[in-house]
This record gives C-alpha cells, structure tokens and sequence, in this order.
C-alpha cells in the first residue's frame, strides 16, 4: 500500500513539473480554436493526411487534445468538441472528453490531437445521445485511410474513422475500447444554458459567433 502511494506522489509531482492537466477544463472557446487549427493543418500535408473525400463524406467530426503524462504510473486527460453535418450546413461544436490512468514504465508528458471521422448517421447519433460513447463498442471504428488514394465514392469500412497527429504527422490510429464523454457543464456554460448534445448536433441550437470559424473551416469540404 505504501509503495503505491509513493509512487502516486512521484505521477503528482511530475505532473506539476510538466503543468499538465489530467482532466479536460471548461474553457470550450479553447478547445473550438485548437479544432480549427487542427482542420486547417489537413491542407498543409496533403499528402500524408486525412484525405478531402473522406471529410466530404462525412457526417461529423469529433477532434480532441490529450495530454499523457507519466512516471511509472501514466494518466491522461483531454477535451475537445464533436460537430455533425446538418440540412443548413455544420452544426454548432458539443463538448466532449477522455480520461484515464493506469501502471506502466513511462517518463515524460506527450500532448497528441485526435480526428474521429463520423462516416454514418448511426455514429452521430451515438454522440447526440450524451453520456458515455466507448469507440468499438455500440459503433464500429477503424484506423482511417491517409492521403490522396482514396478513391471517390468508396463505402467506409467502419462507423468511424480514426485518426492522430502527433509532432506535426497525421496518421490512422486504432482506438477501439477508447471511452469519449459529454461535457454538459461546459456546453451549458458555452451556449449561456442548459442545452442536450442532441439539440446541438441536429442545428436546433444557434451557432456561437465563436465557433463560425469551425463552421467555415469544415465547409470547404
């Protein structure tokens, strides 16, 4: 018992010498921002990232920051916004976020952005729903295909589409088993009132004119 508190206060102080937050904050507007760079670096590297088919085939789009820090016991924290294509365009962004801890031999803190590619309804539903989404469970989910070889029209393999970027490089990731949860306390303080996920995804809520740069980044797709 007392080596596990030991070293729990060895994971604490390295988390402090690193500032790394190991649960997602409430400062959505945050986390708007980072999805909007996030979307814009895909032209950057076009040939080796999420590739212009599969987001115009797309039904929504979940993006997160997460933080891993670590010394031998690992935790991680992150936060981020999921948004999903309606009649009008793209929906206003509904807060989500991940966490979790475990043992493990690891020194050191890596933030990395993940892109979860929504390819069917089924999937957006999942989201609109609240609570709790674990990637692999209720909808199928799949390491997404990189660059320009996708070919117009293919029928995606999963419900979701995967993928990270880390240090600048995209890449398919497999994240099955990987638990996303709604934020409703950070949407309710971003659109001024208690408001469901469900009424976000589906347009029924106004957009934020801090999140119109989202929408405009993700309707050149």
């Amino acid at each position: 018992m007392m080596k596990r508190v030991l070293l729990f206060l060895f994971f604490l102080a390295l988390v402090a010498m690193f500032n790394v937050p190991l649960t997602y904050a409430d400062g959505m507007q945050d986390d708007v921002d980072r999805a909007v760079t996030i979307i814009q670096a895909f032209k950057n590297i076009p040939e080796k990232s999420i590739p212009p088919e599969v987001l115009r085939n797309a039904k929504g789009v979940a993006i997160m920051t997460v933080i891993k820090a670590g010394f031998i016991v690992s935790g991680r924290g992150g936060s981020g916004v999921v948004v999903a294509r309606t009649g009008k365009g793209w929906s206003g962004p509904s807060a989500i976020g991940t966490g979790g801890a475990g043992f493990g031999f690891q020194i050191g803190a890596e933030q990395t952005e993940f892109v979860f590619v929504l390819n069917t309804r089924e999937a957006v539903k999942a989201f609109a729903q609240g609570g709790n989404v674990q990637l692999g469970g209720n909808i199928s989910v799949a390491a997404g295909p990189i660059g320009r070889t996708v070919e117009a029209g293919v029928t995606p393999v999963a419900a979701v589409y995967t993928y990270s970027r880390s240090q600048g490089l995209f890449g398919g990731i497999s994240l099955e088993g990987t638990v996303v949860a709604t934020r409703d306390e950070a949407n309710a303080k971003y659109y001024g009132h208690p408001v469901t996920p469900g009424e976000i995804l589906s347009g029924k809520v106004k957009v934020p004119a801090g999140a119109r740069p989202l929408q405009r980044a993700l309707a050149r797709y």
